[in-house]
């Protein structure tokens, strides 16, 4: 199994309807690069699953490709912003993982 990773800085901001989803833009190269590889494997409304890592925070979730952003967005948990501290507008290291199976396609774990 081969594993893909994508290491970017981003800041969180907060969605500005009435649900109170904090997200990370990924950088618009880092999307660029991320939907050319995998964008075969996106769901509906642009969903792709993956492993995501901020701080000692690891979890499973999906980005969703934003096409007013031109760029994936990465919805961050009230867990995870409260183990790591994360305010609006500060910027962390974010880690993407894809693995990969040549059977299977695209996995994450």
């Amino acid at each position: 199994m081969a594993t893909k990773v994508y290491n970017f800085r981003g800041k969180i901001w907060k969605y500005k309807g009435q649900a109170s989803w904090h997200f990370i833009t990924l950088p618009k190269t880092t999307s660029r690069e991320i939907r050319k590889f995998h964008g075969t494997d996106e769901e509906g409304w642009g969903r792709l699953k993956t492993t995501a890592k901020i701080g000692n925070s690891e979890w499973r979730t999906a980005i969703w490709y934003d096409s007013k952003f031109d760029a994936y967005l990465l919805p961050i948990k009230a867990q995870v912003r409260k183990a790591e501290k994360i305010q609006l507008e500060s910027q962390f290291a974010v880690k993407l993982k894809f693995e990969f199976s040549n059977t299977r396609g695209w996995i994450t774990r």
